[in-house]
């Protein structure tokens, strides 16, 4: 049976160069979670490596894969002993050179409930993610899990206001982000507060324009694998669908922060402010395409 409230966890990682250790390290805090009386825990994105996508190297490859696989069955195993819910990202080895940045939704009883494969790849300095990564091609989409429904994008789909809303019309109330983002020492002092600060918002934007409540779970820590490397910002937080910051982690420190999920606080918001119900599906038609304004061949000459 679903419930009415249920209370959420996110861990939010400093990941060691030891994937064993960070697998062990990540079932102790599932552990402790539930102990805190936490329905749902969501991990990091990549949580069982340090950020590899800061160069390309083949060699990475490796540390992808199947699913279900290893990873999952470990985490399959803590969640149907401690009955929780987990949500877990997995660097997922389709086939024979057909990767993704994947997340899975396990039960808790166990079962996998449902993949999701990242579909918004960067390919910026330090995150060479279209190296590694094919994009997703199961679309967005919410899982039924044994508390209620819950969606998960990852990382980079946490700027695209489409794929948050297209979560939420699959009826998701909570929208988890799995993510590994941070500063690059060079940017940090000029535009390192502007970066957070935009981070935070557009994710805020997303659980109000959908009133569902959004969680993105971040990691901390230096590390370098090339071009100087990346300062991940942590500040995992949970906010509800007036966008109100009910959770938020330091920028240093590894943690667990809890807030409840309260599906009255949807129905609420929902009927005060129905974005929903207010869409005009039938003017929204060129949303599929790139660009309108397009300019004619004699500006673009000059």
């Amino acid at each position: 049976m679903k419930k009415i409230k249920y209370k959420v966890a996110l861990i939010q990682l400093k990941i060691d160069t030891d994937p064993n250790k960070n697998l062990n390290t990540s079932i102790e805090k599932i552990k402790e979670a539930k102990s805190n009386d936490a329905d749902l825990v969501c991990l990091p994105e990549l949580f069982l490596t340090r950020y590899f996508c800061q160069s390309e190297d083949p060699n990475n490859f490796d540390y992808a894969e199947a699913i279900p696989g290893a990873t999952t069955d470990a985490l399959s195993k803590v969640a149907k002993e401690n009955r929780i819910v987990v949500i877990a990202p997995v660097f997922e080895k389709r086939a024979l050179g057909i990767y993704h940045n994947s997340c899975t939704v396990i039960d808790a009883d166990g079962e996998i409930k449902g993949v999701y494969r990242k579909m918004h790849i960067p390919d910026d300095p330090g995150y060479y993610e279209k190296f590694y990564f094919t994009p997703g091609d199961l679309g967005y989409k919410s899982f039924e899990t044994s508390i209620g429904n819950v969606g998960s994008l990852i990382c980079w789909d946490q700027w695209f206001p489409e794929a948050a809303r297209l979560v939420s019309l699959d009826g998701a109330a909570v929208i988890f982000y799995p993510t590994a983002i941070g500063w690059h020492p060079e940017e940090k002092d000029k535009v390192g507060k502007d970066q957070l600060e935009a981070w935070m918002t557009v994710q805020r934007g997303h659980a109000i324009s959908n009133g569902v409540y959004v969680a993105a779970v971040n990691r901390v820590g230096f590390e370098e694998f090339a071009n100087g490397g990346i300062e991940f910002w942590g500040n995992s937080f949970i906010c509800d669908p007036l966008g109100k910051i009910l959770a938020r982690a330091s920028d240093k420190s590894e943690e667990i922060i809890y807030a409840e999920i309260d599906m009255n606080v949807i129905e609420d918001v929902r009927r005060n402010w129905p974005f929903l119900r207010d869409r005009r599906i039938d003017s929204y038609s060129e949303i599929n395409k790139r660009y309108l304004k397009e300019k004619s061949r004699d500006e673009n000459s000059r």
